[in-house]
């Protein structure tokens, strides 16, 4: 499991015009990819370290300042572009695997207090984020 954690001052995804994740800061936006070998038990290690990473101002976590996150799937984490000018995605979970995966890292997260805002699995999204920061840290779990 792989995640892209943010730090923002604001985030939001639109689907079809439709606001249907939208969070203020500070927070996290994290773009979360699964491959074929994850589990629950990664996706539960994942939303821990999420929720205790203290890359917020002042070296906060969002369980220090019960900061919001906004979480959205992202299998394009996975892609391979060594070869080639085509990114391939076979290291990348097929949605049946993945989507109830990234689910659980929302459910774990909610079940530690986190406000967790999301994408749509498998929707064209539009993401819009203030990164406040730049701050932006890579997670391999």
């Amino acid at each position: 499991m792989r995640a892209v954690a943010q730090r923002v001052s604001e985030a939001s995804v639109v689907v079809d015009g439709e606001t249907v994740g939208e969070i203020a800061g500070p927070g996290l936006c994290v773009l979360v990819g699964v491959t074929h070998d994850d589990t629950e038990e990664k996706a539960a290690q994942l939303a821990r370290k999420l929720w205790g990473l203290r890359i917020l101002p002042g070296e906060k976590s969002c369980s220090d300042i019960a900061a919001p996150l906004l979480v959205i799937s992202q299998f394009t984490l996975y892609g391979d572009a060594r070869k080639g000018r085509r990114p391939t995605w076979n290291a990348a979970a097929p949605g049946p695997v993945a989507e109830p995966l990234v689910d659980e890292v929302v459910a774990q997260l909610r079940s530690l207090g986190a406000h967790v805002e999301t994408g749509r699995f498998g929707a064209e999204m539009k993401v819009s984020l203030t990164n406040d920061g730049p701050f932006t840290v890579v997670l391999e779990m």
